[in-house]
């Protein structure tokens, strides 16, 4: 990927940031998983390997997509390296896209982080929504906890830029809100970011057997540690909503099938993974002029507060008239090298 590349890319998503244009893109490259987390179906419902859309198809999409602009595309599953062609997956987006994959870490080795990192892929996040063996428990397999550790030093020791390419992505629940200091403290001692994303219940492929969503007070608890802990890579804004919506008071509009949208397994769009019933097309066989009207012709999503997910924050902090903090924090905390949290 050369740097005059990045950097078209990058001006078309800064472009993106101030037009009324699609920013984000959630792809579901798998809905296979090999763990079985609590707060998620996907894995009791998997696709055969040999239904889902091949290399080519997701370089069909990429170009498709890269008619609306430059995008971050979000490569998720299920477990997104289940894929033995996710290299290639991440080369098609990288071509027009910042690709940004999450996975669980299981199967993260050196040579697969080069190739992914050669590829073209932007940042990568680990899970971990514990600071101890709970992790184990609510991923349904011993020994994940160690395997995320150690994905998350493979990553970051093989990342062209370290450590800024590199987050613990953690899932706000209610049995988990106490332990964000220690959270926060361990992808500190291993030089990486930190994000976080409020649980989701009642959207398809989400699952309340196990956790549900926190009370309030929670946010203003999330501001204070990112005061102390500079590499704590969230929006102030996104935390500021979160008690907002746990009391009720979800701002609107949601910008979801005009700013974000969700591409499933198959190609089937979606304004969000909240709403995969809501879909609009396929983007393999329909143009993405087709699908885009369609999304945005959509009414539920514009008043829609059934959640309060890190990709809806994203995308309204960086939307409408800029915003100076959230520029300032988009620019200081996704490209400076994580910092040591303060005592």
């Amino acid at each position: 990927m050369t740097r005059q590349s990045y950097a078209r890319r990058g001006g078309r998503l800064l472009l993106g940031f101030v037009a009324k244009r699609p920013i984000h893109a959630i792809v579901q490259v798998s809905n296979r998983c090999n763990l079985t987390c609590g707060f998620c179906s996907f894995w009791e419902n998997p696709a055969r390997p040999a239904d889902e859309l091949t290399t080519a198809d997701f370089e069909t999409i990429s170009g498709k997509l890269a008619e609306a602009g430059s995008l971050i595309v979000s490569i998720e599953g299920g477990e997104p390296t289940l894929r033995p062609d996710i290299v290639e997956i991440v080369g098609a987006f990288a071509r027009f896209h910042h690709p940004i994959m999450f996975t669980n870490g299981l199967r993260i080795t050196p040579e697969l982080a080069r190739r992914l990192w050669d590829a073209g892929l932007d940042t990568c996040g680990v899970s971990i929504d514990y600071p101890d063996a709970r992790h184990d428990t609510h991923r349904g397999k011993a020994g994940t906890f160690e395997a995320a550790r150690r994905a998350l030093d493979v990553l970051r020791d093989t990342a062209p830029r370290g450590g800024r390419q590199v987050f613990v992505m953690s899932v706000l629940m209610h049995d988990n809100a106490n332990a964000f200091p220690e959270l926060l403290a361990l992808s500190a001692s291993h030089g990486v970011g930190h994000q976080v994303t409020m649980i989701s219940t009642g959207g398809a492929g989400r699952h309340t057997r196990a956790q549900w969503i926190p009370h309030a007070g929670i946010g203003k608890r999330l501001l204070e540690l990112k005061q102390r802990f500079p590499h704590f890579m969230t929006f102030s804004g996104y935390l500021e909503g979160i008690d907002a919506y746990l009391e009720g008071t979800t701002r609107t509009p949601c910008w979801a099938g005009e700013r974000f949208l969700n591409i499933d397994h198959l190609g089937d769009v979606a304004p969000c993974i909240e709403k995969l019933e809501l879909r609009v097309g396929n983007l393999l066989r329909d143009p993405w002029a087709v699908v885009s009207a369609r999304l945005g012709a959509l009414e539920e999503p514009k008043t829609c507060t059934d959640c309060w997910t890190s990709c809806r924050g994203f995308v309204e902090e960086m939307s409408g008239p800029p915003n100076l903090r959230s520029w300032r924090e988009f620019f200081e905390d996704f490209t400076k090298q994580p910092k040591a949290a303060r005592t």
